[in-house]
């Protein structure tokens, strides 16, 4: 059981610090120098909430005939208690039998919901997007307990459900309107959710670094604001990695800050790149395509080790004294089809050719390259982590740092590497190493 001593190593202010001044219109945004605009009304990260919930709940005014939505095992790490809470509010209960975050299941959601005013979400990633989506769909408020520290999406206006096709997207939503984090309800959930959660935020160095490289080779857009409001927090998670291998509750709650931080930023950003590049795109690949293959592993156990992956590709390169020199993309639809499947590789062969290179397009990139390369590399290297210190810091967390470790076929993660990029218009470190010929033999080395 978690030690919990309240307040103990938190920031000055609580564990909502900063949360709190964003959202209720004290934090003045450094670019446009006015006061944020979120879609949140609370957001409320304690060592425990044992006897909050119904005031919680009453607080978001969801209406009069509130659902709670769980699955089984978040039904019983939290879902019976809040259960008990409301019981003046007599919530319909909605437990979910191994649902997965695909829109035939939020059809299937959405009609158990129809007769609801608004929805008490139970569990993490899929339990939240799926009633995200949902109440989206119906024009109607939620709020969300979490029982798991293990992804980044608690705070966002965006899900990661997979289509009727089989591709895995991020769909715009509606953010919740109350955020509420039991750090030690989280500490006490399976040791492989916080190393997921703690993958999640290790990717932010990879993203920066690809985010930025898109931004100032190609003119895509690009906010800072999205990182300068989690990176204190970052080094304050990072300083306790292996308190999240431990369950400790000082470092479930910089882990919980830095996850709700990074899901607040696409309220500045309107997209989802400050946390997710071609790192994700990695981990997406595995989702969609792994089938029998797929080890059951979290996205975020995934994303960590393609962090890792697109660090030493990107260090890789950033090493170097001349830039590479790329050429046309050379887009393989039958390859695509076959790996895929028809409808998902239209479905991707759509986003692809929007960043696809032709001759013109490489001659450009070759030019910017050529003209900026000294100045992007110190920028982008400012950016980074050594691959060795986050190595260490996913292993402290008890994160898998290889295919291998996740129980993936190496082979496949190698595939992975290489055909990613095929399934988003998110201009990375892949397309660059593929278009200059060298990703295949990159990958080769990655185990």
């Amino acid at each position: 059981m978690p030690t919990i001593e309240a307040g103990r190593g938190a920031p000055a202010g609580g564990w909502t610090a900063l949360i709190d001044d964003i959202i209720d219109g004290r934090w003045t945004h450094p670019e446009t120098g006015r006061p944020a605009e979120v879609d949140y009304d609370k957001v409320v990260i304690a060592p425990s909430l044992a006897g909050r919930e119904a005031e919680l709940v009453a607080a978001m005014g969801l209406g009069d005939r509130i659902a709670l939505v769980a699955d089984a095992a978040t039904y019983e790490a939290m879902g019976r208690r809040i259960e008990m809470a409301m019981a003046k509010a007599a919530p319909q209960v909605i437990v979910l039998d191994h649902p997965h975050a695909d829109m035939a299941h939020v059809a299937l959601l959405k009609a158990k919901l129809a007769g609801a005013s608004g929805a008490v979400a139970v569990g993490s990633g899929t339990v939240n997007d799926l009633v995200k989506v949902a109440m989206a769909e119906a024009g109607k408020p939620y709020c969300v307990f979490g029982t798991a520290g293990s992804m980044n999406g608690y705070t966002s206006s965006t899900a990661s459900i997979t289509l009727d096709s089989g591709l895995k997207t991020t769909l715009a939503s509606r953010a919740p309107k109350g955020f509420f984090a039991d750090l030690t309800v989280m500490a006490e959930a399976p040791a492989h959710t916080r190393a997921a959660g703690f993958g999640d935020c290790l990717a932010r160095s990879v993203a920066q670094i690809d985010w930025w490289m898109s931004h100032r080779l190609l003119g895509t857009d690009y906010h800072q604001v999205a990182y300068d409001i989690e990176l204190p927090d970052e080094a304050e998670l990072n300083a306790r990695a292996a308190g999240i291998a431990a369950g400790e509750i000082e470092a479930m709650g910089y882990l919980v800050r830095v996850l709700t931080l990074c899901g607040l930023g696409i309220a500045f950003t309107k997209v989802s790149h400050h946390g997710s590049m071609g790192e994700h795109q990695i981990s997406h690949y595995i989702d969609c395509f792994a089938g029998e293959r797929h080890p059951g592993t979290l996205h975020g156990q995934q994303v960590g080790v393609a962090s890792l992956t697109l660090a030493r590709l990107q260090q890789d390169i950033l090493s170097r004294d001349t830039p590479p020199t790329v050429r046309p993309t050379r887009i393989d639809e039958a390859d695509m089809a076959r790996r895929m499947g028809p409808e998902i590789a239209a479905q991707c062969l759509a986003e692809y050719r929007k960043k696809a290179l032709d001759e013109a397009g490489a001659a450009k990139l070759n030019a910017r390259l050529r003209e900026i390369w000294p100045e992007l590399r110190r920028e982008c290297l400012a950016f980074a982590l050594p691959v060795a210190e986050m190595e260490r810091l996913l292993k402290a967390a008890g994160g898998a740092t290889t295919a291998g470790e996740l129980g993936l076929p190496v082979e496949f993660y190698r595939e992975a590497i290489v055909h990613c990029r095929e399934m988003r218009n998110r201009f990375s470190m892949l397309d660059i190493a593929d278009d200059a010929g060298t990703l295949r033999d990159f990958a080769a080395g990655e185990r």
